[in-house]
């Protein structure tokens, strides 16, 4: 049940991942259109896009990519023991989770505060616009302590 969970979460996420790319590359194709084709550039389009990719950007990186897909440098890591991975994994998902913990009220606060200026050309709200950073902030902490947890656990070398 848990597992057909987990599959239809990532379903959802992968789905919103693509409407967020095919807006952004519509939008994208359209202004190139309107400004080669037609001679008439629209002004909405570079804007919408940015906010695409942002949130496309944030959306991914949250919802989709596991730790070891991103990027690392682990010429250390993978050049010790096992026992020592674990070690540095531990301390690693640890500073993690600490370090945006301790970034979340700041960026809560900051977040929050651009609720009073507007994008220039869509005059959508920053708060709106940043919202996502903050869900990947939170999603990244929640992240970080499922893999300590693990990395705790009996099962740790399933973590690394």
């Amino acid at each position: 049940m848990l597992s057909r969970l987990r599959v239809r979460a990532k379903q959802g996420a992968e789905a919103v991942a693509a409407l967020l790319f095919a807006a952004m590359f519509g939008a994208f194709l359209l202004q190139v259109f309107t400004r080669y084709v037609l001679n008439a550039p629209l002004s909405w389009t570079l804007e919408f896009c940015l906010i695409a990719y942002l949130w496309t950007t944030f959306w991914c990186c949250a919802f989709l990519l596991r730790e070891r897909d991103h990027i690392a440098f682990n010429l250390i890591y993978e050049g010790v023991p096992e026992h020592s991975r674990r070690i540095l994994a531990i301390f690693g998902s640890l500073l993690l989770a600490v370090v945006f913990i301790a970034g979340l009220p700041g960026t809560f606060d900051f977040i929050t505060f651009m609720a009073i200026d507007r994008t220039w050309v869509l005059q959508i709200r920053f708060d709106y616009v940043y919202s996502i950073f903050l869900v990947f902030m939170v999603v990244v902490i929640l992240r970080a302590l499922l893999r300590l947890k693990g990395l705790l656990g009996p099962g740790w070398r399933a973590e690394l």
